[in-house]
């Protein structure tokens, strides 16, 4: 469905000072308008709203059929008749004709110019000559390289731009004859070219092409034509005899056809490339099929009229334009191609589509009456029929966002959909017109009033449909005669456009209907397209489009929170584009509803929810959050206590929302989630009698869920970091315990990360980021404990060992008393492990340890001896524990254990503590370490022993409880070479005589 405005998109007009009556025109660049009679260019500077004013005038060497201006190179190029035959010539450095009789320099394309005369064509035009083997029909240039394209019967060929430097400050502009695509079974009568991309036009079919430069299958392409495709084949059995008659004799009429992609090379269109350029940046070596279409003619009047001919084909490039609000003075040239739109029409009906990345029709225009001509632009596509000149609205600017941003159509940023329908702004009266040409903000269009002059239509080489008793005649071009206007029609500013469309949309609002936001879309596309053609403007004119553009989005946003549609989420991502704060879209609410019965649109509501929850560092005043609560108290009371928990409702008045929640319960809207809240605000209003009693409502992990289903009763985010909250506060006073386990909660079910706990408890507990509070230590062995999924353990371990022997070495007492004992971590935990018994032995000697420092040393030990513990990791962050103490002595003879270094264990305790190694030899020297008690425990005290000294008792004890264990494991042989060769016989006899006799016993 097409919509229909009676808007105003054109502004100022006037007539072109021609002097004879135009044939050919079309124009380009700042301000170029070339107008051909005859064998006469006249050339004209149009700037802005004033007149527009003869620049200069040339002749050229025969009557002008087509005529092309090309931006990139500032060149004119002509297809022109002289004598029965066409030559194709290009007009280059044009800007230097000072009059008609200025001198001009005629060349060949490709030749070069000798030094002599390079600097005299400085200040002269030339003139140059392309010959071809095949006369052209039509021509195309690129507009952002400026390569032309000339269609023949059967080919296109290619001529690349290029340029003779002649110094640093001149060059001279030149083609190269660089490529032939052969084309089979089409005959061009329009043809486009962009970047690669090839649009050909017959009368009733579509060809679109693109050449790549990267070879295939090792192709060189040079001078060896590939053929892409293999022309369609006639039935077998049907002879050409046949197909004659059949011509003759009856209408040939072939089915519409639409092949997309690959599929299009089964068209029947065979195209061969050959490559005939020098240059090797410049070759393309394979051809790629997008779109193939073929209409079906209107066969009622048995003859093949104008009316079923196609027209105005046209490739429309759109540049990669980057952040709409990012500064950018680059040229077309510089840009990198985003995407492409081809357009082409029949009489009654227009096609869009888009290709480059995808081939897809986007649009359908539909005219109310036949068409004779049309452009596109990147805001319009206008179309003039033969009283009317109609402006379209397009949706190339919608695409080419969605194809620039990937976070288009999310909660971020959202644009009004390519399949919106599209509209006309306006149908001006024009009587007679007959051609048109667009650049820039200016509509050319050629008009000529007498109804019987009918203008020369363009012959086709080629008929799809004929009939034996039918033939068109070339029609005699009329002779000039008076009644002809050739006019510059101004587009209004894309910011004045937009105003009135506004303007217009007001008389929509009352009424809430989709109108509203169709013609507001309209208006915000006009003003992106604006934006993303917005390389020439000036700064204060870009910077007036980007307001312009953030209202826009603020009247989307507007229309879709006020609006019962099924996209109301939009209001979400067009509030954000539009800059407004949360302050300011309430502000724009109509809360005229005193009494309750206000209904609130589900856009507004998921709005203001979104906001609320993403943790904007706004806060909303007393009033406004009253207004926030009473809305959410109508439309969503569920989100109740979600809403107050919102850094943004900090200056709610607690009375308020308590009455609110209380409503609620009396409802039967009753959970943990209403209870905390209700706790929360109870706090703030400093009744902590109504606090307690909320709070034992419910035992402790309830609570917990509670506060994982709102975070933010606990944490709130401002200006990026987590802050606590006063709930949090008075949790850590009064129940330490139950704020730890929420903390837990909220990071086993992925409501906040490791670091962003671990900063929270030291905010919480006013701790920089070097100290650790005990709150923290509570935490990380309450993670152990719990065992989370995705926890790095030894991460933990390391953080755990690192504060343990933190406080061991400074023996620095928690800042609060520990939530667990080292008993309940072992008894929770099984990567605590039980301590060995020869420890209690080591630590039973150190009398001074307080209760403290016992259970940091305890946590640590039972870590090590745990079954997770990665012990070499830890060893060298040991440094700080002094083995001269009694904690540093059992941690490094405990690592050394795990290591499996006993014999340095037995070293140490026999020096250090004598008592524990009977008790450290029965523990850790079993199975395959049993042999040290007689290779190293018994040598080493008959070593001691000799050597006497204040232990020699202790020495002599522990000798006696080794010789026993000795005894019962070793034969009688083995034992006795095991015993010193110097002891005294009477000492060890009772040893001896014991295993002796344990075989007998046994």
């Amino acid at each position: 469905m097409v919509h229909l405005y009676n808007l105003h998109p054109f502004g100022s007009q006037q007539v072109v000072p021609c002097k004879l009556e135009p044939e050919r025109f079309c124009g380009g660049g700042p301000d170029a308008l070339f107008v051909a009679a005859g064998c006469k260019v006249e050339a004209f500077a149009v700037s802005g709203q004033e007149l527009c004013q003869p620049r200069c005038a040339f002749s050229t060497l025969g009557r002008v059929l087509r005529l092309a201006y090309s931006e990139a190179g500032d060149y004119l190029v002509a297809i022109e008749e002289k004598n029965k035959a066409t030559f194709l010539r290009a007009y280059v450095n044009w800007r230097s004709k000072r009059t008609e009789n200025s001198r001009v320099c005629i060349r060949m394309v490709g030749h070069n110019v000798e030094a002599p005369f390079r600097e005299t064509f400085r200040d002269q035009m030339s003139i140059v000559e392309m010959p071809l083997s095949e006369a052209p029909l039509c021509i195309s240039c690129c507009p952002v390289r400026g390569d032309l394209l000339v269609g023949c019967t059967n080919k296109l060929v290619l001529f690349s731009l290029k340029y003779q430097i002649v110094n640093e400050e001149f060059s001279i502009l030149d083609f190269e004859l660089s490529l032939i695509i052969h084309i089979c079974n089409i005959i061009p009568v329009e043809i486009s070219f962009c970047v690669g991309y090839v649009a050909v036009m017959s009368d009733l079919e579509i060809l679109i092409l693109k050449l790549e430069s990267n070879p295939q299958n090792g192709d060189s392409g040079n001078h060896h034509p590939r053929k892409t495709n293999r022309p369609m084949k006639p039935a077998e059995g049907i002879s050409n005899e046949h197909l004659q008659l059949e011509s003759d004799d009856f209408v040939i009429c072939q089915k519409p056809m639409e092949l997309l992609g690959k599929k299009s090379e089964q068209s029947g269109i065979s195209v061969t490339l050959e490559s005939t350029g020098l240059d090797e940046k410049i070759k393309y070596f394979h051809v790629q099929h997008l779109l193939y279409r073929r209409f079906a003619p209107d066969i009622s009047s048995y003859v093949l009229s104008d009316d079923i001919k196609l027209h105005s084909l046209q490739l429309l490039p759109v540049y990669q334009t980057g952040s709409l609000t990012s500064e950018r003075k680059n040229s077309s040239q510089e840009k990198g191609l985003l995407s492409l739109f081809c357009f082409f029409s029949l009489p009654h009906v227009g096609y869009l589509y888009m290709i480059v990345k995808s081939v897809e029709l986007m649009s359908v225009y539909q005219y109310p009456e036949r068409s004779q001509q049309a452009v596109l632009t990147p805001q319009f596509l206008h179309v003039i029929t033969s009283n009317y000149l109609q402006c379209f609205t397009v949706r190339c600017s919608a695409a080419a966002a969605r194809e620039e941003d990937p976070d288009m159509d999310s909660t971020v940023k959202a644009c009004p959909p390519v399949s919106m329908d599209v509209c006309v702004l306006r149908i001006q009266l024009f009587i007679g017109l007959k051609a048109i040409c667009h650049f820039k903000n200016h509509v050319i269009l050629l008009t000529k009033a007498d109804p019987e002059a009918i203008p020369e239509r363009r012959e086709s080489p080629k008929r799809l449909l004929s009939r034996k008793a039918t033939s068109d005649k070339l029609k005699t071009p009329p002779v000039a005669e008076a009644g002809w206007n050739l006019y510059i029609v101004n587009t209004i500013s894309p910011v004045q456009l937009y105003r009135e469309m506004v303007d217009y949309s007001n008389t929509y609002k009352t009424a809430k209907t989709q109108s509203c936001i169709h013609l507001l879309s309209e208006a915000h596309l006009l003003v992106r397209a604006a934006l993303m053609d917005a390389s020439q403007l000036e700064p204060a004119e870009r910077a007036e489009l980007l307001d312009t553009f953030k209202e826009s989005c603020g009247h989307l946003g507007d229309c879709y929170s006020r609006l019962d549609t099924q996209h109301s989420h939009l209001a979400l991502p067009y509030y954000k584009m539009s800059g407004l704060s949360m302050a300011e879209v309430l502000a724009r609410v109509d809360w005229a509803a005193e009494d309750g019965s206000q209904k609130y649109e589900r856009g507004l509501i998921f709005y203001i929810n979104h906001s609320l929850y993403e943790n904007l560092d706004e806060e909303l005043s007393e009033e406004l959050a009253a207004r926030v609560v009473q809305m959410f108290q109508v439309a969503e009371p569920k989100q109740l206590p979600h809403v107050l928990c919102s850094p943004s409702m900090k200056n709610i008045n607690p009375l308020t929302a308590m009455s609110y929640l209380r409503k609620l319960d009396t409802s039967g809207f009753s959970s943990v989630l209403v209870t905390l809240t209700k706790a929360a605000m109870a706090l703030k209003m400093g009744d902590l009698d109504m606090y307690r009693h909320e709070m034992k409502s419910y035992s402790e992990m309830k609570l917990v869920c509670g506060f994982i289903l709102e975070p933010r009763l606990l944490i709130q985010q401002k200006k990026g970091r987590n802050v606590p909250t006063g709930l949090a506060l008075h949790l850590k006073k009064t129940q330490p315990g139950l704020l730890v386990a929420s903390v837990l909660g909220l990071q086993k079910n992925n409501k906040i990360g490791i670091e962003e706990a671990d900063s929270f408890f030291k905010v919480l507990c006013g701790k920089d980021e070097d100290r650790i509070p005990q709150l923290l230590v509570d935490f990380w062995e309450a993670q152990l404990v719990a065992c989370l999924p995705d926890v790095l353990l030894q991460e933990l371990f390391f953080k755990l060992t690192s504060q343990y022997i933190w406080r061991l070495s400074k023996r620095q007492p928690p800042d609060t008393i520990p939530l667990r004992t080292s008993e309940d971590l072992i008894n929770a935990c099984n990567h605590y492990g039980l301590i060995y018994p020869w420890v209690n032995t080591l630590i039973s000697l150190d009398s001074l340890a307080d209760k403290n420092y016992a259970e940091d040393l305890s946590k640590l030990q039972s870590l090590i001896c745990g079954p997770s513990f990665d012990i070499a990791s830890i060893v060298p962050f040991l440094e700080p524990l002094s083995e001269d103490t009694v904690a540093g002595l059992s941690v490094q003879v405990l690592c050394q254990t795990r290591l499996k270094e006993y014999e340095q264990c037995i070293d140490i305790l026999l020096e250090r503590c004598p008592e524990a190694i009977i008790p450290y030899a029965n523990h850790e020297l079993k199975e395959e370490n049993r042999t040290l008690w007689w290779k190293k425990l018994l040598p080493e005290l008959c070593q001691r022993i000799k050597c006497g000294g204040e232990k020699y008792q202790l020495y002599l004890s522990l000798l006696k409880e080794t010789l026993s264990v000795v005894a019962v494991e070793l034969e009688l042989r083995d034992f006795l070479n095991v015993l010193p060769e110097d002891g005294t016989a009477a000492f060890f006899l009772p040893y001896l005589l014991y295993c002796s006799r344990k075989k007998s016993l046994t």
